[in-house]
């Protein structure tokens, strides 16, 4: 056995899971927005971020390195449910407001909040709202991750109202 210090992701270092997944929301987040604006293929955009991206340094920035698996559950689960996300997002912001008037970053990241909500129930609603929350301080101004805060909390709460009553909420 080695004494070495822990490596991030190692299994001794502090919640390796919980990075390896942060890092995933910020990367769907990211790969959402590419393929909105630019089209990129989802498998385009899968290879790109594999080799180039995830858990590599480019031009001084190190980006965060990700459990691969659930950044691609993210994308093909936004891709593939679009159109139930795009309605329940739509219906959640405030009045003549509709998501595609929102800003392309704000929208992936509406998008893959509202997908994770609505798709993994292994996660808890309120660390779905905090991670995604944390995720737009790092790309947006306070006024829209405060919105995205407001909308991912309205659509927890809708879709998943046991979690916030007293017996759930604890």
């Amino acid at each position: 056995m080695s004494s070495a210090p822990d490596k991030p992701g190692s299994p001794k270092s502090p919640a390796p899971r919980r990075v390896a997944r942060a890092g995933a929301r910020l990367n769907a987040v990211q790969a959402l927005y590419q393929m909105d604006l630019a089209a990129t293929p989802t498998a385009d955009v899968f290879a790109e971020f594999e080799s180039h991206w995830i858990g590599r340094e480019v031009e001084g920035v190190t980006h965060p390195d990700a459990e691969v698996a659930f950044f691609h559950d993210l994308v093909e689960g936004v891709v593939r449910e679009q159109r139930r996300i795009d309605p329940l997002i739509d219906a959640t912001l405030s009045g003549g407001w509709p998501l595609k008037r929102v800003e392309a970053v704000l929208r992936a990241l509406l998008r893959a909040g509202c997908y994770e909500l609505m798709s993994r129930p292994d996660i808890p609603a309120r660390v779905v709202v905090s991670q995604y929350v944390d995720v737009a301080s790092a790309f947006l101004e306070q006024e829209e991750t405060s919105m995205a805060n407001a909308v991912l909390d309205a659509l927890a709460r809708k879709l998943r109202a046991a979690e916030f009553t007293d017996e759930g909420g604890r």
